[in-house]
């Protein structure tokens, strides 16, 4: 399980240099864009879910310039981020919100573009549940995330180490699809790309990962501090797997997209009209 409340205090903290580490985040934003670009959707509405500081709010205000955009985040930084850094020309909102408790009633958006949000949230289904509940019937839910063949360098060097959990366990795109099912969206389309990051040092890796905000946030990691010894021997064998005199960390990108199927009927309250029931006859 993730740790809500330690996610959102260091999202907080990162949002100044967020931007400064945001490659990963751009390469699966053009990718989600190029992905939706053949769509045709008459969007009223669009919700970049998990905005962050703003860079894909401002490119959808591009793909749908007639649209109110609605921009949301759990950070309040994130948000007064992707303010100061917004057009002037585009119509937005900032909303400081939950993926799970949209403050949005039933079926009132068009579309929801969410790039490197669930990476963050322990349960995919809670999020794709509240999206079919206020997404349009033939809204667009279009995101990107994380699959599990991700970080797995880190993962290794920290098994030199020690037992603990170091690195979430990410879904893979199978797992992702049944839950859109599940939650009621319809015709999920899903596609796997790789991105592999080199780096000249574990040192260079490790001030990445903080400036975008993804360390460990683990629910049940160890509660105890990591010692510098252990810490020093993960980045020795860290190292120690570089080729070439550099470090190359392999990332697994997830990307999907699928439609509004409008509210999902609640098998304890189906109705039959009783006029529709033919009589028996004897």
């Amino acid at each position: 399980m993730l740790n809500a409340r330690h996610i959102r205090r260091r999202f907080e903290r990162v949002a100044r240099t967020f931007d400064d580490a945001d490659f990963v985040h751009a390469a699966t934003r053009d990718g989600l864009l190029q992905r939706i670009e053949p769509l045709l959707i008459d969007a009223k509405t669009v919700v970049d879910l998990g905005c962050a500081s703003g860079a894909a709010s401002r490119q959808l205000h591009k793909r749908f310039p007639k649209s109110r955009l609605v921009a949301v985040d759990f950070a309040h930084s994130m948000l007064r981020e992707a303010r100061a850094r917004k057009s002037w020309l585009a119509k937005t909102t900032y909303v400081q919100a939950e993926a799970r408790k949209l403050p949005f009633a039933d079926e009132s958006i068009d579309v929801i573009f969410s790039n490197q949000l669930l990476p963050w949230i322990a349960n995919p289904d809670s999020v794709f549940l509240e999206v079919a509940r206020v997404l349009r019937k033939g809204g667009v839910f279009a995101f990107a995330t994380l699959g599990p063949d991700s970080l797995l360098e880190i993962s290794r060097a920290w098994s030199h180490v020690d037992d603990g959990l170091h690195v979430s366990r990410f879904p893979d795109m199978h797992n992702l699809g049944d839950g859109l099912v599940r939650a009621g969206l319809c015709d999920p389309v899903l596609d796997v790309d790789r991105l592999t990051v080199s780096y000249a040092s574990s040192d260079a890796l490790l001030a990445d990962l903080g400036a975008a905000g993804a360390r460990n946030a683990l629910q049940d990691r160890s509660r105890a501090l990591t010692g510098k010894q252990r810490f020093r021997n993960m980045l020795a064998a860290l190292d120690a797997a570089a080729s070439g005199g550099k470090i190359a960390v392999e990332l697994e990108l997830v990307f999907g997209h699928c439609w509004g199927a409008g509210p999902k009927m609640d098998p304890g309250n189906y109705r039959i009209d009783a006029g529709q029931i033919p009589l028996r006859k004897r």
